[in-house]
């Protein structure tokens, strides 16, 4: 069965929209308001690429949040548990962003570009409008702003010589979620060592949409030596590296958890400032999360349906699994989502039902390669 998406003006196009029109893109799918490519025609051979050689993937619908004025800084650190002080300019962060109640609202990766200059690099929701609000709220002398900056990932293990191709052999030493800013040819751009997937690789934040087009083929050009190719955000690649995705495995709407829950504890600062949130998370470190992030094994290869299943025990539901696929490199059917922590470690069988029956589940730890 065969789908369309009306392209209408309430949906916004990428920098590089012409580029991948061009180049063969066969679905779209919509992300902060913004088409971004599905893939390319051949799923498969955007995998291999991704695993074994170099993709390119248009991910401007990754839209940047910039906070800028006196009180960039604090209200960033007012919007995540995680404590900021010690981010010097030209690093990146992965930051949750919580509620008042504690659940989380995204994952961005903040971007420091200067003291009074941040970037938020958003997750599928509108934070721009939480930032906003929570900026008047609390009187804060800051400009909240969608600037003109269209991301283009480059991933996998040859990446870095695409990188090294276009802007020379220093890239080989940024750090993970180091940035700089540059100029390719006259395209000005932030060039980060960052993306998601476990493969290695960057992000070329394009800062004058009116050149995607030549970005894109800049980008296409240096890479054709090493095999690049388009492609989109693989689905069993951040399952298979444990890649959390706002939205498909949280979402405050439907599925909403806290980052203790999600694995990301670890982050919450709970001494060090003050965050939206914070009464609601020292709550829950005082009584520990009531369920836990999980990987499971699935038995067979069922159909993933596009949405959250449950995760039963026998007749009862202890949790869900928010995105399954079979993984060749597993050599299983793999999946990630929550269950209820007096499960964990539990003898007792697990199943999801799919494609009309049950599939038996087994827990297991994340990442699975």
């Amino acid at each position: 069965m065969t789908f369309q998406i009306g392209i209408g003006p309430n949906l916004r196009k990428s920098a590089y929209f012409n580029a991948t029109v061009r180049d063969g893109v066969s679905s779209f799918s919509v992300y902060n308001h913004m088409l971004i490519p599905g893939n390319f025609g051949d799923p498969e051979a955007e995998y291999d690429r991704l695993i074994n050689g170099v993709a390119m993937w248009d991910v401007a619908a990754q839209r940047q949040v910039q906070l800028e004025g006196p009180d960039a800084g604090k209200l960033a650190q007012l919007l995540t548990p995680r404590n900021l002080s010690n981010v010097r300019i030209g690093q990146g962060r992965y930051v949750p962003l919580c509620d008042h109640d504690g659940w989380v609202i995204n994952d961005p990766v903040l971007l420091k570009l200067s003291d009074d200059c941040y970037w938020l690099s958003v997750a599928d929701s509108d934070i721009h409008l939480w930032a906003t609000a929570i900026a008047h709220e609390r009187d804060l002398d800051i400009q909240v702003s969608e600037p003109d900056v269209s991301p283009l990932a480059v991933q996998g293990p040859k990446a870095v010589d695409v990188a090294a191709k276009l802007f020379g052999e220093q890239v080989r030493d940024f750090k993970y979620f180091g940035f700089v800013q540059m100029d390719l040819d006259g395209i000005p751009l932030v060039l980060a060592r960052s993306g998601w997937s476990k493969q290695g690789g960057f992000e070329l934040y394009l800062q004058d949409s009116s050149l995607g087009e030549a970005l894109w083929d800049k980008v296409k050009e240096a890479g054709a030596e090493y095999g690049i190719g388009p492609g989109a955000p693989n689905d069993t690649e951040r399952l298979e590296s444990g890649l959390l995705s706002y939205g498909a495995d949280m979402r405050l709407q439907t599925h909403r958890a806290n980052p203790y829950e999600m694995g990301f504890g670890g982050l919450v600062d709970l001494e060090g400032h003050d965050f939206i949130g914070k009464a609601a998370l020292a709550q829950t470190a005082a009584v520990g999360a009531k369920r836990q992030f999980i990987g499971v094994t699935i038995n067979g290869t069922p159909t993933p349906p596009g949405h959250q299943v449950s995760l039963m025990s026998g007749s009862e539901t202890v949790g869900y699994i928010s995105e399954f696929a079979f993984s060749k490199r597993v050599g299983k059917t793999i999946g990630i989502g929550l269950i209820n922590s007096d499960h964990v470690g539990a003898d007792v069988p697990l199943s999801i039902f799919a494609d009309g029956k049950n599939h038996a589940a087994q827990i297991t730890s994340v990442p699975f390669i």
